[in-house]
């Protein structure tokens, strides 16, 4: 695959070539409605670190977990300037495989619940596994708290889609908290 031009750009930047007449240092030009967003979120099946400036401690580490590569994006946005350091994927496989790895695990693992090959509470579980003592925020727009009991793996927390930065802040600290 070549690199693409896009490869240094923010996708919420990206997103903005939407719709605008846009010629890049590569040479791509966008028309409006044309969609360059894919060469921004090619890479996001591998993890993308951004340190909120505190350094790389576990303690505020957290993995965002979600096959919505905006989503992923906003909570990124909302979490570094907190002093977070965060690790964003698109693929829970991805995720837990980094996860088996890191010397340094996560203080807390953002999942979306529905993704294609892997759940969130089978993505907590496996990394429970590993660490039982993983704190895990649940967040979802297709299901509710009521799908943890029967599900064997609890969350700590769990946040519904669509939700504002309050909201998920707040779930951060207190799951942390908790």
């Amino acid at each position: 695959m070549t690199p693409s031009p896009f490869a240094n750009y923010r996708p919420s930047i990206c997103l903005l070539l939407k719709t605008t007449r846009h010629q890049s240092k590569g040479g791509l030009t966008a028309s409006p409605g044309e969609c360059l967003l894919k060469y921004a979120c090619a890479a996001m099946n591998e993890p993308k670190t951004v340190s909120g400036g505190r350094g790389k401690s576990g303690d505020r580490l957290i993995y965002l977990v979600d096959d919505e590569p905006m989503l992923l994006e906003l909570a990124s946005v909302i979490l570094e300037p907190l002093g977070f350091t965060v690790e964003t994927y698109s693929l829970p496989e991805v995720a837990l495989r980094a996860f088996e790895v890191a010397e340094s695990k996560p203080a807390l693992i953002i999942s979306d619940y529905a993704m294609h090959k892997m759940t969130g509470l089978e993505l907590a579980g496996a990394c429970r596994q590993i660490r039982p003592e993983q704190k895990v925020l649940l967040v979802s727009g297709t299901v509710g708290p009521e799908v943890c009991p029967g599900a064997g793996v609890r969350p700590d927390r769990f946040l519904a889609k669509p939700y504002q930065s309050k909201q998920l802040i707040e779930a951060v600290e207190s799951t942390l908290a908790g």
